[in-house]
């Protein structure tokens, strides 16, 4: 009986995990696609609405699923609280194939809204899907300029890592300055928003395994071959190994050189601005 129950909170957690990725990916994926595609782009002269957009599908994410699997919706994050955090290991695997699955289905329902347009520009711009890897930058990130594949790793491994430092903040319960009660949605939305808008152009900020490898597998098999996979320089594996890579440093950073030195609530001294409870009142 125990077992059966522990299987079905599993599955709950991995449709969790995989709901949250899907979330996230058809409405990131898809601001991507009108950042691409369309000229003039509403966005090319406003790019933090891109990064906007991708923050706030963040935010909407964990609102609809963290109830249920905590919204890791990133391998960075799901192998980082195992390895600080006391997150089961025999979930992480699981955790991040469901992620996987969910990127690729997001990936699935952008082509199913700009497929068309994905077309077009393709045509108009004399491009093909597996020559010229043609719109494929609606789907998954590739390096900007002058940037090479291990320049992308290290720019992958800081990125996630301010990712991490901040997400592992804003969820302390040590952290008397973090966002209280359901705030803590909005403020990781808009750092994934802030990263994006201050690093975005160097690879497309990644910062998750699962957001770049689902579309890039959905791209694959729609027939972007050898650009998607395994892409050129070989690039598919930076943004799997950059940002697991990532998080772990992030988080670390938190956990040895931040979090010693908070105080729990019950051994805190009151600033001036905090009222003084006495428990005899």
């Amino acid at each position: 009986m125990a077992a059966s129950k522990g299987l079905r909170e599993l599955a709950g957690e991995m449709i969790s995990e995989a709901m949250a990725m899907f979330i996230i990916i058809s409405f990131g994926d898809s601001a991507s696609a009108m950042y691409t595609l369309y000229d003039p782009s509403p966005y090319k002269q406003a790019y933090w609405g891109v990064c906007i957009a991708w923050g706030l599908a963040v935010t909407i994410a964990i609102y609809v699923t963290g109830a249920v699997s905590g919204t890791h919706a990133n391998p960075a994050v799901t192998l980082a609280l195992a390895v600080f955090r006391g997150f089961p290991w025999k979930k992480v695997i699981p955790y991040s194939v469901a992620q996987i699955v969910g990127a690729f289905l997001g990936a699935a329902i952008v082509y199913v809204l700009f497929g068309p347009v994905i077309d077009n520009f393709n045509a108009t711009q004399h491009l093909t899907r597996a020559g010229d890897g043609g719109a494929a930058g609606v789907f998954f990130t590739h390096p900007g300029l002058a940037i090479t594949p291990m320049h992308a790793l290290l720019d992958e491994v800081i990125l996630t890592a301010f990712l991490m430092l901040g997400i592992f903040a804003i969820t302390e319960e040590w952290n008397t300055q973090a966002p209280m009660a359901n705030s803590g949605a909005l403020i990781i939305g808009l750092l994934v928003a802030t990263i994006g808008a201050c690093m975005g152009y160097l690879e497309a900020w990644a910062l998750n395994p699962a957001r770049d490898f689902g579309p890039r597998l959905f791209a694959y098999v729609m027939g972007w071959g050898a650009q998607a996979l395994p892409s050129p320089g070989n690039y598919w594996w930076v943004p799997i190994a950059g940002p697991l890579a990532g998080g772990l440093v992030g988080a670390g950073v938190y956990q040895l050189l931040i979090r010693p030195y908070l105080r729990p609530p019950g051994e805190r001294v009151a600033q001036p601005s905090e009222p003084v409870i006495n428990p005899h009142d």
